[in-house]
């Protein structure tokens, strides 16, 4: 069966500099694939190429099979795709409820939806429904989110994209800013959305987290995929030689991933 969602030699420059080169990476239904490498490696140009942020100047993007272009995150959103990426692209002046469901607003039935009335009872219940299952500490739905601690910020984001993605959620540091507690549901809520069949890219710079919860590890360096390694059986010195280039492929798996 074809993947999920594969990409085929993306290439992306910015001036001199080149962001991906000849990139590749796919991913499964149901699986939970981590997206690793240094600072510069290329792994959030790759997911904003994949997710229609970003146009490539070379390459292909397979979805379900079919060859497709995706120009833009509303696109990408249509297609059951969600991201959370560091910068949270959250609006600050709405409350968590208000920027869970903007641009997906649900209006009032009969003629008060007519007029342009939004159910703000159900909006409500599914959004502490959401905050529920990752066990968040957001309980002020009616204050602004700037106002909002950065970990509770986080906890916006991620759980706004969970509720949204029926296909594939892109994940860039869930865990960067919250604490242990926070840290802990967020994971297991990784593993509970891959349960369901969704597809989860989880970029993170923690070894530990990636090894808990990914089925696949996808390294990049030098905007290039240079090794795609089983969790299982693989240790954080070995992610980091493939991330730095110490470890020859190779002499994990026989072969090396270009």
């Amino acid at each position: 069966m074809a993947p999920l969602l594969e990409a085929r030699g993306l290439s992306r420059s910015f001036g001199h500099v080149r962001a991906l080169d000849n990139a590749s990476f796919d991913i499964e239904a149901g699986e939970v694939v981590a997206l690793i490498g240094d600072n510069g490696a290329g792994k959030s140009t790759m997911v904003k190429a994949l997710t229609g942020n970003l146009a490539v100047d070379a390459g292909e993007v397979w979805f379900r099979g079919d060859r497709v272009v995706i120009t833009s995150p509303h696109q990408a959103s249509g297609m059951g795709m969600e991201v959370v990426y560091q910068d949270l692209a959250l609006a600050p002046h709405l409350n968590p409820v208000q920027n869970m469901f903007l641009g997906r607003e649900i209006p009032r039935r009969g003629l008060l939806g007519f007029l342009g009335f939004m159910d703000e009872k159900l909006m409500r219940a599914r959004a502490e429904a959401g905050f529920a299952e990752l066990g968040g500490t957001v309980t002020a739905f009616s204050s602004p989110v700037g106002s909002m601690s950065g970990g509770q910020r986080q906890q916006i984001a991620i759980v706004r994209a969970i509720s949204w993605a029926d296909q594939i959620v892109f994940l860039d540091e869930p865990t960067a800013a919250l604490g242990v507690v926070q840290t802990k549901n967020v994971l297991d809520t990784i593993k509970r959305v891959r349960d369901k069949g969704i597809a989860v890219v989880l970029i993170s710079h923690s070894m530990p987290h990636v090894l808990e919860v990914a089925d696949r590890i996808q390294v990049m360096r030098l905007g290039t995929r240079v090794a795609t390694m089983p969790a299982r059986g693989t240790t954080v010195e070995q992610l980091v030689g493939a991330m730095t280039g110490a470890l020859d492929m190779k002499d994990v798996n026989g072969s090396g991933d270009t």
